[in-house]
């Protein structure tokens, strides 16, 4: 259940990947930004120093041997800090926060795709999270097959520049992602108030002009006040 209590609004971006998250969350910040919004961005897995490191460890292909249970722990060892050390602050100081992936990857990954019980899941969000949940959330959805192409061509071009290697997850087989999919979709039709499904297969600016909308409604309800910050 979201904290109704705090002033700020908490927006996450889902699906698969090579879906254009990163192209349209940077669309979105600078828009908000423009419009005068004080914004924390973060990642999952990422976001605070500790979470990059933990990041590491759960995208490097190197770690094979990483069990589903580790992984799934990691992920929410990742989601607690940010949450502690980042999220939690920036709303309580009206900030917006927009995070790339939250609970709902989780869900999709390793619920769907790993096959983990829902109930643990559910039960280490609580623990890990609490009442912070996004207020929104924009499921970027494309085809499967594009998505898994999209990711592969940009991995392979990471590769060549010398970056670090965060394949694992992408490198499963087609049988994973396929769960992964239709994980998001039933996410998507469970939750139609929090999670706003956009067409990713449109053009970059018919994609944004969608998810301002939507975010722009959020924004109104809220009532959020412009300015800086101090988180």
């Amino acid at each position: 259940m979201t904290d109704t209590l705090r002033p700020g609004l908490f927006l996450s971006f889902e699906g698969m990947d090579g879906s254009g998250k990163t192209t349209q969350m940077r669309l979105l910040i600078e828009r908000l930004r423009a419009e005068g919004y004080d914004v924390l961005e973060t990642a999952e897995p990422g976001g605070t120093p500790i979470g990059r490191q933990i990041r590491r460890i759960l995208l490097d292909s190197a770690n094979q041997e990483l069990s589903s249970r580790a992984e799934l722990l990691l992920y929410f060892a990742c989601r607690a800090q940010n949450v502690d050390e980042w999220i939690r602050p920036a709303l309580a100081a009206g900030c917006v926060v927009v995070s790339d992936r939250y609970t709902d990857s989780t869900v999709a990954y390793q619920g769907a795709g790993r096959g983990l019980p829902m109930d643990v899941i559910r039960g280490l969000y609580q623990f890990a999270c609490g009442p912070t949940a996004p207020d929104l959330t924009i499921y970027l959805d494309i085809d499967r097959a594009i998505g898994l192409a999209r990711a592969h061509a940009r991995n392979a071009e990471h590769a060549a520049a010398g970056q670090t290697d965060e394949t694992r997850i992408d490198n499963e087989a087609a049988e994973f992602h396929d769960r992964v999919y239709d994980a998001y979709a039933a996410l998507a039709a469970d939750e139609p108030g929090r999670i706003r499904r956009i067409d990713a297969a449109q053009s970059i600016e018919q994609v944004h002009a969608d998810i301002w909308a939507a975010v722009e409604t959020h924004i109104a309800a809220h009532s959020l006040s412009k300015g800086p910050r101090h988180v």
